[in-house]
């Protein structure tokens, strides 16, 4: 099951602060992508980074579920 919620988002809708909702911490966009992006955390089985508009983004793993995905 995915634990991080979208909680601030710019007002073109890119998803701006993180939080994870097992210890109530909050990420940055850019915290959240260094944390994907180390071999041993706890979000790679879930999210992964995208390059969009030029930016690296953290974004869901494709699943069968609408209800879990950033947003």
């Amino acid at each position: 099951m995915k634990k991080i919620k979208v909680i601030k988002e710019t007002d073109s809708g890119r998803n701006m602060l993180f939080q994870d909702t097992g210890n109530n911490h909050i990420m940055t966009d850019k915290e959240f992508v260094n944390k994907i992006k180390n071999p041993n955390s706890v979000y790679n089985s879930d999210y992964y980074v995208k390059v969009i508009n030029g930016k690296e983004t953290p974004v869901s793993k494709p699943d069968n579920s609408k209800k879990n995905n950033l947003g």
